[in-house]
């Protein structure tokens, strides 16, 4: 029961808060900046963990999406890593997040009777 515990909370999509955006935009730009100023002086292995933390600050606060695997991975491609391809997924990922969060939000309103509002008069 433990693990199905820890999988279901590593797989909740936490709510996207103004908060959580502007964390997660500013360690994707963070992430992006450093990479294209550290890129040309060929230091492999803390580009990639600057690649590693983006993904994990990501996840943490926006939740986890199948767009990020392949910004992952395409981080991984020498002259790819100079693309600013963190913000861009995150950006792509907080908008299908908002946009989810609306329908359900949506869906979650009473419906209503079928009645005309108050202010419009009924057809005699």
């Amino acid at each position: 029961m433990g693990l199905m515990k820890a999988k279901r909370r590593w797989w909740r999509v936490p709510e996207v808060t103004r908060r959580r955006r502007i964390l997660v935009l500013a360690a994707a730009v963070t992430a992006d900046v450093l990479q294209f100023c550290l890129g040309p002086l060929g230091w492999a292995g803390l580009d990639q963990g600057v690649d590693v933390v983006a993904f994990v600050l990501t996840v943490w606060g926006i939740g986890f999406h199948p767009l990020l695997l392949p910004t992952f991975v395409a981080e991984w491609i020498p002259a790819v890593d100079l693309l600013p391809t963190w913000t861009a997924c995150v950006l792509a990922v907080i908008a299908l997040r908002r946009r989810a969060q609306g329908a359900m939000a949506s869906a979650r309103l009473p419906s209503k009777s079928g009645s005309p509002p108050s202010d419009v008069p009924s057809p005699p």
